[in-house]
């Protein structure tokens, strides 16, 4: 578009909305239609070396907890049947938990490829919406909607009562989501819908699920959500296990193209997934065992020796020793999509050998991480995502949790916590217990009180992605995380140049990015972060760079809407971001005036619908809050 025709564009905007390009001092009174920002398919992620980008090219870390019952047999993220959703995601998005792990079962997926949607039963979800609509009675009293049973309301039919099926369910989940500015991803975490399908030790030969349903319903479900970048990704499948001597009853890690490698199944996976959505991010877990190579002609399937065995041990899907010699190849660019996710665990799960001492971060390293994981992250081969870890506070386990946090904050390493519920027996929650009670629901809540594990959480807490003071960091870049001003979204805090607990990772890697100039490509910069603090001038050019003066300075957010800076927000303002945005050279803007001019999605740039806005808030049709992006 010419400079002048977005100048025209600009300027009749605001001779629609005030009458005036001066002002007045009278109210204005104006009816300006906004449409909402579309905020689909822009938050996709891609790997390179072993670190995540978003699409401008700047790192991402994916801190957040897992949430399973999708797996089970009742079709339905537990604790809903005590619990306001609502509620809940309001509380993990303010708490800082940026993204979900879903487990969910391959039987499942199965039902809702084969149009077998049923509703999820009453012992897996509480929901009620009682009357559905105003009541009014015969002498004219009238009983207000959701006066006897509101919990849930979104999660039940038209008449109140009747419960939605497991599918629309988990897209009602997916909108409270993107509500709240957190991200998930998808896990096959069993073959069959059961509350202990995971002990299962492969992909398939459960409840009639074989690879090839398996393949079909994970692409069948990437195809359905192709166009929601809520979901990033798909853990192919949990914990492939078992021991060497199963044989072919047990996942292994190999060159060939029997059944049971999972190398191999997961590659025929990931093409598949990556031919219908190529932006899905492809999480990958190891197996249980690998051949140790002790001895010439040992083979899977073989029996165990006492001494110098043929196998090596790992925790479920923690082993991914076979990356070294076969390392996932995918179709294409399919590459870029690949993060290997194990599982770790500390004593009180299982105490494995490398506990039998007293360990540190170093005897860890040396004794089973980096050979079994950690050398994917050192050799830069592909971004790392501990899948589960976690555990019961206390002892020996405490210790191993602080020693695995603090090495993921220092190497980038993403990852998701076991877990949110309270009802994973050998490791207990981060959720405690909860209280429902209609009389309770408030314009913040919906009736749930949630009482948190703290202690685990302030664990957590430190290895959850936050700038320096304090504000959690989202993975969408328009929505922040949270509603309470306890995070951010992630163009927000790219566009505030904060620096986050990743800057001081310790391994010579820091998140700083340079923004491209026009006609450039993007480039990353790596540079060790030293302790002393600084503040880089950040300066957003317009398309043409050559008919618009930006003054370069610190950049400062003082006032939402207060493009030239002199402390109020008036027409004055809306005409500066209209000749900025049009690229007239006598639009005289610091870089503070474009923070400032980016109401809409606080990005550091200046579009139409930011003025659109700031006319809105001079017309006195939002509030101060709502003037804020975030």
């Amino acid at each position: 578009m010419k400079h002048r025709q977005v100048t025209s564009v600009c300027l009749a905007a605001i001779l629609t909305a005030t009458g005036t390009v001066g002002f007045t001092g009278n109210d204005p009174q104006f009816s300006v239609t906004v449409n909402a920002a579309d905020d689909t398919n822009d938050d996709w992620l891609h790997a390179e070396g072993s670190r995540l980008y978003d699409m401008n090219g700047k790192e991402v870390w994916l801190t957040g907890a897992n949430w399973f019952g999708f797996n089970c047999s009742e079709r339905c993220a537990h604790y809903l049947w005590s619990a306001d959703c609502d509620d809940l995601l309001r509380e993990v998005a303010d708490r800082g938990i940026n993204i979900i792990r879903f487990p969910f079962s391959s039987e499942l997926l199965i039902e809702w490829m084969n149009g077998e949607l049923e509703p999820v039963s009453g012992g897996g979800l509480q929901a009620a919406y009682t009357p559905p609509k105003d009541e009014v009675a015969e002498d004219g009293k009238v009983t207000k909607a959701g006066t006897y049973g509101s919990i849930n309301k979104d999660f039940v039919e038209a008449d109140g009562k009747t419960h939605v099926d497991s599918k629309k369910a988990f897209e009602i989940i997916l909108s409270k989501l993107k509500k709240y500015g957190i991200k998930c991803f998808i896990d096959v975490h069993s073959p069959h819908a059961d509350n202990s399908g995971h002990v299962w030790n492969t992909w398939y030969g459960q409840a009639g699920v074989t690879t090839k349903s398996w393949i079909d319903s994970l692409v069948w479900v990437a195809n359905e959500y192709k166009n929601d970048d809520t979901i990033l990704g798909f853990d192919l499948e949990n914990e492939p296990h078992g021991k060497g001597p199963e044989g072919d009853a047990a996942a292994k890690w190999d060159g060939s193209t029997d059944e049971n490698n999972w190398a191999y199944a997961a590659t025929k996976c990931a093409n598949a997934i990556l031919k219908v959505n190529p932006h899905a991010l492809i999480f990958i877990e190891g197996v249980e065992q690998s051949m140790s190579g002790a001895m010439e002609g040992d083979y899977w399937g073989m029996a165990d020796r006492k001494d110098n065995s043929p196998y090596i041990g790992a925790w479920w899907g923690g082993n991914l020793r076979g990356v070294k010699e076969w390392p996932i190849k995918l179709d294409g660019t399919g590459n870029s999509q690949i993060v290997y996710s194990p599982h770790d665990y500390g004593p009180s799960v299982y105490n494995q050998t490398w506990f039998d001492k007293n360990f540190t971060e170093q005897t860890l390293l040396d004794d089973y991480w980096r050979d079994t994981w950690a050398f994917i992250n050192e050799d830069n081969i592909a971004p790392l995502l501990i899948g589960e870890w976690g555990g019961k506070m206390g002892g020996d386990n405490e210790k191993w949790m602080t020693l695995l946090r603090d090495y993921m904050i220092k190497h980038h390493i993403n990852h998701t916590f076991w877990c949110l519920n309270t009802n994973s027996g050998d490791t207990e929650g981060l959720w405690k217990n909860f209280k429902y009670n209609l009389n309770d629901v408030t314009e913040t809540s919906n009736g749930t009180t949630i009482y948190w594990e703290e202690d685990k959480y302030d664990l957590l807490k430190k290895a959850l992605w936050q700038t320096s003071s304090g504000k959690f960091i989202g993975l969408d870049h328009k929505t922040p995380l949270g509603i309470n001003g306890t995070g951010v979204s992630l163009g927000e805090f790219y566009a505030s140049g904060a620096k986050s607990n990743l800057d001081a990772g310790g391994d010579g890697h820091s998140v700083i990015v340079t923004d491209p100039q026009p006609g450039t490509t993007t480039a990353k910069v790596t540079t060790t972060v030293t302790t002393t603090a600084t503040t880089t001038p950040v300066t957003t050019l317009p398309t043409d760079p050559t008919t618009s003066s930006v003054t370069t300075t610190t950049a400062r957010h003082t006032k939402w809407g207060d493009a030239n800076c002199d402390n109020q927000v008036d027409v004055s303002d809306a005409v500066l971001a209209c000749k900025f945005i049009s690229g007239d050279a006598s639009a005289k803007i610091t870089q503070t005036g474009i923070m400032n001019a980016s109401v809409q999605k606080g990005d550091g740039k200046v579009e139409i619908d930011d003025v659109t806005k700031i006319l809105k808030f001079i017309a006195k049709l939002i509030s101060d809050e709502e003037l804020a992006p975030y």
